[in-house]
């Protein structure tokens, strides 16, 4: 069970603070700018390929067989339908090997 001590939620408040800051000062930012350079606009474009990799590629690498195959099916399905339906068919995989031939 958790203990919430003054120390935990002070530092739930920081990060609280922190995060919303950095949302408002990029807002702000973007707003400011009355044309954003091709340089950020294309770093910008690259971040959510740069999320989705760190949160994939841990799981391809530390992960068993069926999180590989399950990353392999929903890579195919991602290339050509919506990223709901491959999250459906990644889990479906996932769910049926375990199933089957186990974890």
């Amino acid at each position: 069970m958790l203990d919430f001590n003054s120390h935990m939620v002070l530092l739930i408040l920081a990060a609280a603070v922190v995060t919303f800051l950095t949302r408002i000062g990029g807002y702000i930012l973007i707003v400011k700018m009355t044309r954003i350079p091709p340089r950020v606009e294309a770093a910008l474009n690259a971040v959510p390929a740069a999320v989705l990799t760190t949160l994939v590629a841990p799981a391809f690498f530390i992960g068993g067989w069926d999180t590989r195959v399950a990353l392999f099916a929903a890579l195919l399905v991602g290339l050509r339908y919506p990223p709901t339906f491959m999250l459906i068919v990644g889990w479906i995989v996932v769910m049926a090997w375990r199933h089957f031939i186990g974890a």
